[in-house]
């Protein structure tokens, strides 16, 4: 067993043609170069990992400096585990990269969701609205009743309201690698995956592989 996955960057979204000749729409994601920065031992830390960073940044603090100097003195701004066996063999400083996804693979993605703002229920939380006849001309986006006066007599904990939407923790599971690109160091993954054009993401082999 290699190492389950890497970090990455979305590039944006294309039209890619597969192994049977059919357009599909894709996301092309710029996997690494990542940099072995730290090696989870069960001895040490009571599991095994590996730690690896990912995107230059010339502006570390003295302790992310410090923790880096093993791994060759790399200045990485994000760092992140994956799961690997103990009897990897990977040292301080390894370079990984695309390598490591085949086409037909399926991966699952996580990243940060695009944040929205403020919305209302009907966009936050796909709420119809209320009716649009006998004169009710002010009703059309609002929520509506969130609650009995006299029992509970207050609103629950969790009830969908308007609010914050977006800029959450989000994966995609079962996605396609339908193609891979060694010069750029890029793999085309089958369908949408989130966050905005340029934004960090986390590139894992498939966990729960749909039948």
């Amino acid at each position: 067993m290699t190492i389950e996955g890497l970090l990455g960057r979305k590039l944006g979204t294309v039209q890619v043609f597969d192994e049977k000749g059919r357009l599909r729409g894709a996301t092309a994601v710029e996997v690494g170069p990542c940099f072995v920065t730290d090696i989870r031992t069960d001895d040490r830390n009571g599991y095994s990992a590996i730690q690896v960073g990912f995107q230059d940044d010339p502006k570390l603090n003295k302790p992310e400096a410090g923790h880096l100097r093993a791994a060759g003195n790399l200045k990485l701004r994000h760092l992140a585990e994956f799961e690997a066996a103990a009897g990897d063999a990977y040292t301080l400083g390894d370079r990984l990269g695309v390598e490591l996804f085949e086409a037909g693979q399926l991966v699952d993605v996580t990243a940060t969701s695009k944040g929205r703002g403020f919305q209302g229920g009907v966009r936050r939380h796909n709420f119809s609205g209320g009716p649009k006849t006998h004169g009710q001309s002010d009703r059309h986006r609002a929520p509506g009743s969130i609650g009995s006066g006299t029992t509970p007599g207050r609103v629950y904990k969790g009830t969908r309201m308007a609010g914050h939407m977006g800029a959450v923790q989000t994966t995609v599971r079962n996605l396609e690698v339908i193609a891979r690109n060694d010069e750029r160091g890029v793999i085309f993954v089958g369908g949408s995956v989130p966050g905005p054009a340029g934004g960090v993401v986390r590139i894992r082999t498939a966990k729960k592989v749909s039948k």
